[in-house]
């Protein structure tokens, strides 16, 4: 079996309201999905983490740089291909966009692997350590409006998420730290008392201000406080988690063994949350989730795409040893965007069918069980929304 083809198809559409964190606002929602193609009629499905123009640049990557790398060669062997293009890139991108577009590409060929061996992707990986999955729901997201405006909403968006099933709930900040105190003690109000939520700041913060917000956020008990501070910040990251009584989690912008070895030996983290689709893919994830569980680390993995990616993350999911283990072990949850996303909802011909089944198995959601990652896009779809070749 050789590789003869690989495609990035890049999908866009223009979002009904604009969404934003605490970087930026943006208006049309972006997925990213790389297509393998083999000899023997067999294709991967894969995906890339960035979006907008960063997932144009990646197509270029993908397409012009690492296809030329791996034409001909045999999908199945995708360790010495992740170790070819990533020598052959070192020198140009040990983190970012090469390591995402490289992502895409190991995650296609993981699917090939299970397609051939008739296998979903746990058992490619080593078999499930559990069934299903609980899912949080992700919304409150920022708009440009009035801080009123934003606390109103988001009180009534965290009691709505609640209502879907979801068991806990992820906010937005970044407003500045006296406003995201409001957003957060909104929130708290939406959900009522004994029920999970977290707060994500997208490295919003200097590490003061990270300590302001943390320390105010104490009497709403929120369950983690996400990126609080700029990524290469690990000393900030350490003294913050030394300091809050808040879970510290983060790292869905690091990338590789390498990247994650130095930011675990800071010690900065409660929570890891990998990115599948970013960090250098399948292989690498699980060379993170190792590293993760020898410095007895949880993860709960970060996910933000498609429904490639969304199915991708159950299986991981479903995979990861239980840690430490015990009679009522601690359990990973899958990340859910409720914002609007055709991607995650229309993509495939059998839909997951997420939210469904949040709302009817008590906030659980089912591992996919067809060989690879158990789902098929839909080709008339994708050409609707792909835009790469514009």
């Amino acid at each position: 079996m050789k590789i003869i083809k690989i495609t990035s198809h890049v999908l866009s559409y223009d979002l009904p309201e604009p969404l934003g964190y605490s970087q930026q606002y943006y208006h049309k929602r972006t997925a990213h999905l790389v297509e393998v193609e083999t000899d023997e009629g067999i294709t991967g499905w894969g995906e890339c983490f960035g979006a907008g123009t960063i997932a144009l640049g990646n197509k270029a990557i993908v397409e012009k740089v690492i296809q030329p790398m791996v034409l001909g060669m045999n999908p199945m062997d995708r360790d010495a291909i992740w170790h070819r293009i990533y020598n052959l890139l070192r020198d140009h991108g040990q983190k970012g966009m090469p390591m995402q577009s490289l992502s895409g590409v190991d995650i296609a060929l993981w699917d090939i692997a299970g397609k051939v061996a008739g296998l979903p992707l746990h058992q490619l990986i080593g078999g499930k350590h559990r069934d299903r999955v609980q899912a949080y729901g992700y919304g409150m997201m920022l708009r440009p409006e009035s801080v009123d405006s934003l606390v109103a909403r988001f009180q009534d968006e965290a009691a709505s998420i609640k209502s879907m099933g979801f068991k806990a709930t992820k906010m937005k900040v970044g407003l500045g730290p006296k406003d995201d105190v409001r957003l957060i003690e909104a929130v708290r109000k939406g959900v009522g008392d004994d029920y999970k939520f977290m707060v994500d700041a997208n490295h919003a913060y200097t590490t003061s201000d990270a300590f302001y917000v943390g320390r105010a956020m104490e009497e709403f008990d929120p369950y983690w406080f996400e990126e609080p501070v700029a990524p290469e910040d690990y000393d900030g990251y350490r003294e913050l988690r030394q300091s809050l009584k808040v879970n510290i989690s983060g790292g869905e912008v690091e990338f590789s063994r390498w990247g994650w070895r130095a930011l675990l030996e800071a010690r900065g983290l409660d929570i890891a949350q990998p990115e599948v689709c970013a960090l250098g893919g399948i292989s690498e994830y699980l060379r993170v989730l190792a590293l993760c569980h020898a410095h007895f680390t949880p993860v709960v993995n970060h996910v933000w795409g498609s429904a490639v990616a969304v199915a991708t993350n159950l299986h991981l999911l479903a995979a990861m040893p239980p840690l430490p283990g015990g009679l009522f072990p601690w359990e990973p949850m899958l990340e859910f965007d409720t914002t609007d996303n055709k991607f995650r909802d229309d993509l495939l011909t059998e839909p997951l069918n997420i939210q469904g089944q949040v709302a009817s198995n008590d906030g659980f959601v089912a591992i996919p069980d067809g060989p690879g990652l158990g789902i098929t896009p839909d080709r008339d779809f994708i050409r609707h929304f792909d835009i790469g070749n514009a």
